[in-house]
């Protein structure tokens, strides 16, 4: 964003461009978010830096009142770069945490200084930069917002000890972890669960997606009611006043807390700009009307990609219901479904046809062998075209398996029925030549086609 627009979205500390930015304060050497509630600083005496990791890099130290830990990230595509952007997931899953850089560009297929060179261009830091202060900034979230002890907040936000844990707080926000701590031990009483707040930026349809979520819920892995998403021992339920939705884990889950965290932001898609993204599909004839009823829609994503891509294909040529039935045998038969069970399962014990078990098996092998991978080392596109390339999985499967499991937002399953019928067409291959405008957000245009058909079937 040009730096005269930041200082105005701060003089409003507008929610809508909470993370997008943050405001680094020259005086006092302290960085914060839009919506900082303390006094706006002179312009003269603010710099911008488009994430948290180039402002700590450049001196600042977060700011203790509005605390930068809680904003949302941004959207991992809305960069430039594909390839900075894939690796920004992978550090997000804990890449760095244990391995290294030359490690994390082989896998992306760059070499260790082709990987340095693009952070630097498109982050401003280099990736170790950006893992430390993802970890130290998830260690300030635990240490203010749970009693759980220090030396499982250090492991569970990706530090290899408790001394670096402690000299990386100290470092940055110039206190011990115990200064900063909000929440008061349980007096050596265990914690029966976790509550964490993970926010997003407003607009969000939060009843929308509820309702989505809820007609593909998998019987037996997932509950979805009014309100809340359930799975194990993980509930998430919406907190509107506060931007964020509530993450209830049970302690037993704590050491995950990292991964938890980065599964339900991915899942219910809180680091979309739900402006920028409304602002464009808005100036479609096709979607304005849509657009202005939903301008907060989100892309649900996917808790496990394996299990997102069988329900899928389970899903060819059946109603939602029927396949969500079908899911619900499966983990019923064999368990959730994992490649290796999945592999050479009888899938005609649960009453599949013979060419959909075979598809479900020919998929369950390519990821067991690593022909398709599901950890964002791949850009989409290619995995659309390998996954097209196995027995049964058509351009339909594999773009709604990127939209949900990969998170593309540009991915459109052109095909479908639904989105048809909703555009009042008849052409897969019209409906494609209309959503070139939509891009690059033509799986929130498909969402927002998806919804009109629900309102209006609710209204039937």
């Amino acid at each position: 964003m040009e730096a005269e627009a930041c200082y105005r979205a701060v003089q409003a500390r507008d929610a809508r461009f909470d993370g997008l930015f943050f405001t680094a304060v020259r005086s006092t050497r302290i960085f914060c978010r839009p919506v900082c509630p303390a006094r706006t600083p002179l312009r003269k005496n603010v710099e911008f830096f488009s994430n948290a990791s180039a402002a700590q890099a450049a001196g600042y130290r977060p700011c203790l009142r509005c605390r930068p830990e809680v904003s949302p990230d941004l959207p991992v595509w809305g960069g430039t770069s594909a390839t900075v952007n894939r690796a920004l997931r992978l550090i997000d899953g804990g890449a760095l945490d244990q391995g290294s850089t030359q490690e994390l560009s082989e896998r992306l297929g760059l070499t260790d200084r082709h990987l340095r060179r693009l952070f630097l261009e498109h982050v401003g830091v280099p990736p170790v930069v950006v893992a430390q202060t993802r970890r130290t900034l998830f260690a300030k979230k635990l240490i203010t917002e749970t009693s759980l002890p220090f030396v499982e907040i250090a492991f569970a936000s990706g530090f290899s000890s408790l001394r670096r844990f402690n000299e990386a707080l100290r470092s940055t926000y110039r206190r011990n972890p115990k200064e900063l701590r909000r929440v008061s031990p349980l007096n050596g009483a265990a914690e029966p669960h976790v509550e964490l707040k993970l926010h997003y930026r407003p607009p969000y349809e939060w009843e929308a997606l509820l309702a989505f979520v809820r007609a593909r819920a998998i019987p037996g892995l997932e509950t979805v009611d009014e309100s809340a998403y359930q799975r194990g021992h993980i509930v998430v339920r919406h907190a509107s006043a506060e931007n964020c939705l509530i993450a209830r884990i049970e302690a037993e889950d704590a050491a995950r807390l990292r991964t938890i965290a980065e599964q339900a932001r991915f899942f219910f898609d809180l680091r979309a700009n739900a402006t920028e993204i409304s602002g464009h599909l808005g100036k479609s004839r096709a979607l304005k009307d849509i657009v202005k009823r939903h301008p907060g829609l989100r892309l649900p994503g996917s808790w496990d990609p394996f299990e997102l891509a069988v329900r899928a294909i389970l899903g060819q040529q059946v109603s939602v219901k029927g396949a969500s039935t079908l899911a619900g045998r499966i983990v019923e038969r064999f368990g959730p479904p994992r490649p290796e069970v999945l592999a050479d399962a009888d899938l005609g014990s649960i009453g599949l046809p013979k060419a959909r078990a075979e598809s479900i098996r020919a998929f369950a092998r390519a990821v067991y062998d690593g022909s398709i991978r599901f950890d964002d080392a791949v850009a989409s596109q290619d995995m659309i075209g390998r996954m097209c390339e196995l027995p049964g999985i058509g351009p339909w499967t594999a773009n709604y398996i990127a939209m949900r499991a990969l998170g593309d937002p540009d991915a459109f399953p052109a095909s479908d029925l639904g989105l048809l019928k909703a555009s009042g067409l008849a052409s897969p291959r019209r409906l494609e030549e209309i959503a070139e405008a939509w891009r690059p957000w033509r799986s929130y245009a498909a969402l927002h086609l998806w919804e009109s058909l629900r309102k209006k079937d609710s209204k039937s």
